[in-house]
Parts: C-alpha cells; structure tokens; sequence
C-alpha cells in the first residue's frame, strides 16, 4: 500500500531521523535523474546527518537503476530548505503507479511549495545536442498507464484537475533567468514518456515526433502528475543524454547516459544552484 496513512509514516521518520524544525521545513523538493545525482553534494546538511538510504524510510520504494542512489537529502541551497532525491523508482522496474509517485507524495506533505523534476531523455528534435539541458513545456504520456487510477484519495486533491499548466509558466520564466545569469544554454519543448526499460524504436519516434514531442524519456509524467494533483508547482528539466533512436542511426546504450550528464554536469549544478533561491 502507498496510501495517505504511508505517506505519512514515512514523512514522521523523515522529520524524526533528520530532526526537521517546524522553520526549516523544506520549501523545494528536488528529484535528481540519471547521471544527475552529483547535485546533492551542493546541498549544505541542516541536521547531523546528511542523507538517508530510501531503505531506512518506511514504505520507501527503492531504485534498482544504475545511476539511481537511492538517497534523500535535506539542507540548503543558497539558504533555502530543500529535500531531494538522489535517484527514482520507475514503472519498468516492476512497481506500481502508486509506488512510482509516493515519494513525491512524502514530499509535499513536508510542505514543499515547488517540484524540480530532472531526469535524462532520448533528444527527438534533431536540432538538439547531447548534453543539451531542456526545460520541460509539456508532456505526453504514453506510458498507458495514470498514477490517479482508482479510487481518488481526497485529502491528497480532488479527483479532477486542470492539467493546461502542468509545467509552471512562472517556474519556466525563472528557469530562463536563471540560465541567462548563468550563461548556461538552455533549450525547451514537449517530453514525451514510454513505459521502458527498452528504448523506443526509430517508428516511434517518428510517431512522437508527429505528436509534437522534443524528447523521450522513461519518468517524470507520473510525479508532475502526482505534484499537480496536490497543487505543488511543478518545473521539469532534461538532460540530453543522446539522440532518440533513428535521429542519427547510432545504436543507445545506457552507459551513455553518465558521459552525456557529465557533460551537462557544470551547467546543470549552476543552473539548479541560481534556480533554487528564485522560486
């Protein structure tokens, strides 16, 4: 189960094991994807510990990915609270929907205000480079899957919401601030989601890209979804780890993915760093 009375346990273990004060509860909440979990080291530690193991919080998923360190952290960013994620779970490993957004769920009952989601995708727009950043408009979910299914729990939100914002328009324009200061570059477009753990076929980015996708990926969909069912601002961020397939005709491996991060690596923590205190 991964329900109201989980989320909560495992908030009151969180707040136990890292001693959170009712005035540093964390504002941002962070989930840091493939090959992108380095961030966490630029967190500055609020309590004695720095991070928990997903495996020491109740009900926790734990990641079985590669690159997915399964980690919570809690401190600041240039002085803001913020927890985040070193690592997800994903629908491919076997979990459940419910399974896959808990974490989130965890997150905005600490009361976090906005969700910076980052995950590593598969560029469909042939304009796009490896190690591009993108700053996520909108997604496409093609998972054949919603984390919702079923009853709806209404002290989590309501069971129908508005979804033509789910990327936060204001969340974006500080996003592009932040990387002109930063003089990092920047692109955007749609994120389309695939089920996983295989990578889509050249047909299939064809089709997505007809759909008006600029990337492929294997998350995200299902946390926005979760975030904005709670009313928890939502900005997304994707790193190009390589091209989807049939856009150059190289085949893909998943060991590409920490070469392609770390190319993207010194923007991205800077990126992130100036993003935080401005939301």
């Amino acid at each position: 189960m991964f329900g109201y009375d989980q989320v909560q346990a495992a908030k009151a273990v969180i707040i136990d094991r890292f001693d959170m004060r009712q005035e540093a509860l964390p504002r941002v909440g962070i989930v840091l994807g493939s090959g992108l979990g380095d961030f966490a080291e630029h967190i500055k530690p609020l309590s004695k510990i720095k991070s928990l193991p997903y495996s020491a919080i109740q009900h926790f998923p734990t990641s079985s990915v590669e690159g997915h360190s399964g980690n919570l952290h809690y401190g600041t960013v240039n002085n803001v609270p913020v927890v985040a994620m070193q690592g997800r779970v994903h629908l491919y490993e076997g979990y459940p929907a419910n399974a896959v957004i808990f974490p989130v769920r965890v997150m905005a009952a600490l009361g976090i205000k906005t969700l910076i989601l980052t995950n590593a995708a598969g560029a469909i727009n042939a304009s796009f480079n490896i190690g591009d950043l993108m700053l996520i408009t909108d997604h496409i979910n093609m998972t054949g899957d919603n984390p919702l299914r079923g009853p709806n729990e209404d002290r989590f939100g309501k069971r129908f919401f508005d979804m033509t914002e789910a990327y936060s328009k204001r969340g974006r324009a500080l996003v592009h601030a932040a990387a002109e200061k930063e003089n990092v570059k920047l692109r955007e477009g749609c994120l389309a989601t695939i089920l996983g753990p295989t990578y889509e076929t050249p047909a299939e980015v064809r089709m997505m890209r007809g759909f008006g996708a600029d990337a492929a990926g294997m998350s995200v969909v299902f946390e926005t979804i979760a975030a904005r069912h709670m009313d928890v601002e939502v900005i997304g961020i994707s790193c190009m780890t390589n091209m989807a397939a049939g856009v150059t005709g190289a085949a893909l491996d998943h060991s590409d993915v920490q070469v392609a991060a770390q190319i993207a690596g010194d923007g991205f923590k800077r990126l992130l760093s100036t993003l935080i205190p401005m939301v």
